[in-house]
């Protein structure tokens, strides 16, 4: 590994307090760096929109097993673990073609009003929990919307969803013990989901188990057992990823009153926002890492085979090469998209489209049901430590 890559070491006090700046200043210093990560290893970073693209695309980059850190489970939840995340190839397009239906724009656009429906029970309990007419929209909002969408688009029985909110919510805090803990429970919530969808197959809603079910009655060799109940939860605990889009949104609007104005005054302009809040505060801030499957030459360096490459999302995403005035946000923003927010090639986030059509719908209740809604602390001091996902601790506003 060459000596003169710029190196970021994510243990240090500095880049954990504000890694967008340190990813930025690794950019300008060149096309690939070095992280440092700890328990992890060194792992090489793409600095740039043009190379990060590429990375995310090129099939001598490969996730696997490696690329994630695993809670220790049970023996018997072993089986579940191996994710569509962590494979490639023909047996990632497999899966991902058999569930792809449920997560095209045409089915999130036709499932909006469901989504909307969601949006408005949360929002007409908001005022309930704003004591002293302040209330945190991360607990009471944000985080529970994706989890009661996903579990509505997915065909999670009703009566399960609040232990799917306590699921969500524990995965989401990033607790590795509290993960493995809550590891069987979802795993025997997966199975009873398929279980209930084969009881009552002309049941409504539950698109996603339903396609599965009738997938695998079809032709037993296309899904097995184990996956179809993997491809469940993983499809569940993965669909909180609006979560942090949408208190991120919230906070930026909320803090750029100019914008927020603009929004106000021209709600057409919503999908195009929506976009360009991906953009400059989207939570990905680091890829998932992938492996070289052999050695490959980038920006001459010699990345050798085995070695994690990575890609720094955040940085790409405000590229000046990529983007004009790129630190700036900008609702209004041509062309609005073209982000990597939900990254690139074939493990393009799957519920993207669901995502923007949420994030959409919450925002645009959000800011009609409550026109002075206000930030209740500074957005800066709401920031967590987390170098990898660019995230809130909490959300509060006063109504």
């Amino acid at each position: 590994m060459t000596d003169t890559l710029p190196e970021i070491d994510l243990s240090r006090p500095e880049v954990l307090r504000d890694p967008l700046t340190a990813y930025g200043q690794a950019r300008e210093s060149g096309p690939l760096a070095r992280l440092l990560i700890p328990g992890f290893g060194p792992t090489y970073a793409l600095t740039r929109y043009d190379g990060a693209r590429v990375m995310l695309g090129d099939a001598r980059f490969e996730l696997d097993a490696t690329s994630y850190m695993r809670p220790e489970v049970p023996e018997d939840c072993l089986p579940y673990m191996r994710t569509m995340s962590e494979m490639n190839g023909a047996e990632h397009a497999r899966l991902r073609k058999l569930v792809a239906p449920a997560f095209t724009p045409r089915r999130a656009a036709e499932f909006r009003p469901r989504i909307a429906a969601i949006v408005d029970a949360l929002l007409d309990e908001l005022p309930a929990h704003a004591g002293g007419g302040e209330t945190d929209l991360l607990p009471h909002f944000a985080r529970p919307l994706p989890m009661d969408v996903i579990c509505a688009l997915v065909g999670i029985p009703e009566e399960d969803r609040p232990r799917w909110r306590e699921y969500g919510a524990t995965v989401a805090g990033a607790a590795g013990a509290d993960f493995a803990r809550a590891i069987p429970g979802i795993m025997a919530g997966a199975k009873a989901a398929v279980a209930a969808r084969r009881d009552h197959p002309d049941s409504a809603g539950g698109e996603v188990v339903g396609d599965l079910v009738r997938a695998q009655d079809e032709d037993g060799d296309r899904l097995s057992d184990i996956e179809i109940v993997t491809l469940v939860w993983h499809l569940v605990i993965a669909g909180q990823t609006p979560t942090n889009l949408i208190a991120n949104a919230v906070a930026a609007l909320l803090s750029h009153p100019d914008q927020l104005a603009a929004l106000r005054a021209d709600p057409t302009l919503m999908p195009r926002a929506v976009e360009e809040l991906i953009r400059w505060c989207g939570p990905a801030q680091l890829a998932v890492p992938r492996q070289a499957r052999g050695d490959v030459e980038l920006y001459g360096t010699t990345v050798p085979h085995g070695a994690k490459v990575t890609a720094l999302i955040s940085a790409a995403n405000r590229d000046p090469r990529a983007f004009d005035d790129p630190d700036r946000l900008d609702l209004a923003r041509v062309p609005a998209t073209g982000h990597l927010g939900f990254a690139h090639g074939p493990h393009f986030c799957l519920g993207a489209s669901i995502a923007r059509v949420q994030t959409q719908v919450a925002l645009t209740a959000l800011l009609r049901r409550f026109p002075r809604m206000a930030l209740a602390a500074p957005a800066e001091e709401l920031q967590a430590v987390d170098p990898g996902t660019r995230r809130l601790t909490a959300l509060p506003v006063t109504l």
